[in-house]
């Protein structure tokens, strides 16, 4: 029985000591940017070069209206008004890819971070390949990607920013 005894206490010492073991396994930072900061970056990203050429289209007047109502329910705070606005916008000019931008960043304020890529996926497909609306996509994605924590998909959205700025002509 002595035996017996001495195999239980050294289990039982074994899992005392194991429950006591620490990981070592790296501890992934949290990330606290807000949806408002990844915005900003969207924001920052597009910029405003007024040596660059940016094209706007001419729009349907209804589609028009409904950014408009869109952008004061998004100033109101209104998320959700703003995304229903857009929704509506995109049901008579889906293709239009500044209405899916807009609509990608109510989408990344909503912390939708898979929506966000989505439709601003959509807008780089449909839309111009340069100038400020090209970056706004680009930078939308980059800050998807980067919320859900895919820092190398992130890098690889960062890296065609750059690729939409076409520099002016420079006329002497």
């Amino acid at each position: 029985m002595i035996p017996l005894r001495h195999s239980i206490l050294a289990v039982a010492t074994s899992l005392v000591l194991a429950a006591c073991v620490s990981s070592t396994a790296p501890v992934k930072p949290v990330d606290t940017t807000s949806p408002a900061q990844r915005l900003a970056a969207v924001e920052a990203a597009a910029g405003k070069d007024d040596t660059e050429l940016d094209v706007q289209p001419l729009r349907d007047g209804g589609v028009e209206d409904l950014r408009v109502v869109a952008q004061g329910k998004r100033q109101a705070g209104d998320l959700a008004g703003a995304a229903q606005a857009l929704d509506q916008a995109l049901q008579v000019s889906e293709g239009d890819p500044a209405v899916l931008q807009e609509r990608a960043e109510v989408a990344l304020l909503q912390g939708d971070w898979a929506q966000a890529e989505v439709l601003a996926r959509k807008a780089v497909d449909m839309g111009s390949k340069t100038g400020p609306l090209c970056r706004r996509h680009w930078a939308t994605i980059e800050q998807s990607r980067l919320a859900r924590g895919e820092q190398e998909n992130a890098v690889s959205a960062h890296a065609q920013i750059e690729g939409c700025t076409v520099p002016g002509i420079k006329r002497y």
